[in-house]
């Protein structure tokens, strides 16, 4: 699909496509959420972690083994990066991550008595946590209302001409200023299952898209 061209669109039509977007997402993705396997919001923490720039796939192969090994921060904390890199050498920018997370786990210890935190400024000054981390992890650990953006959820939003932005967090702003509140977390995960397996990057399946009706790209597919 190539760059994608928006019709002018009034701000009231637009919020109506929204709304008719959201009534088609809840009929495909009623039970959204989360792919990344966790027990406790700690081990999410760790798993969004290190998905950044890896697949959901390959976290869930090494997570068991981490957190059979690190089952808390405090058993994190106690780690050096070297010994965490075995468990995740298979990820993406591993070395990076392995001190990320020691450092991360070292922080919640000393600030934090070794919980997440549920306050988006404190995630954010954590090792290798960022704008999309943190709200990923407050909606889907706390159910706290936010809409995370990765790159399926910016590539979805462009095609379906929501957000024109190019920034996470101006998309995350521009869909969380369509939709409900109440389903901003849903939103979020929903977009992210679309993307992964029907608006995909290189060959989005349009013909069997329950969002095409709704979709300017659709016929540049």
């Amino acid at each position: 699909m190539g760059g994608v061209v928006c019709p002018k669109e009034g701000k009231g039509a637009k919020r109506l496509r929204a709304q008719r977007i959201l009534e088609a997402l809840k009929k495909a993705y009623p039970d959204a959420r989360t792919e990344l396997r966790h027990e406790n919001p700690f081990q999410l923490l760790v798993a969004t972690v290190l998905s950044a720039q890896a697949t959901d796939k390959s976290v869930n192969e090494a997570t068991p083994a981490l957190f059979a090994r690190f089952p808390d921060a405090f058993a994190l904390a106690q780690a050096t990066p070297e010994e965490v890199e075995p468990y995740i050498r298979r990820i993406g920018l591993y070395k990076t991550k392995a001190k990320n997370l020691v450092a991360l786990a070292q922080r919640l210890v000393e600030a934090h008595g070794g919980e997440v935190p549920r306050d988006k400024e404190a995630l954010m000054r954590l090792p290798g946590v960022g704008w999309k981390t943190a709200t990923v992890v407050l909606g889907a650990a706390f159910g706290v209302p936010g809409i995370a953006v990765d790159t399926h959820v910016a590539r979805v939003s462009r095609r379906l001409c929501l957000s024109e932005a190019r920034t996470p967090e101006k998309i995350g702003a521009d869909l969380e200023a369509l939709f409900p509140r109440e389903d901003w977390v849903f939103v979020h995960h929903a977009l992210v299952l679309h993307g992964r397996y029907v608006c995909t990057a290189r060959k989005p399946q349009c013909a069997s898209c329950p969002l095409a009706p709704l979709c300017p790209s659709r016929e540049k597919a």
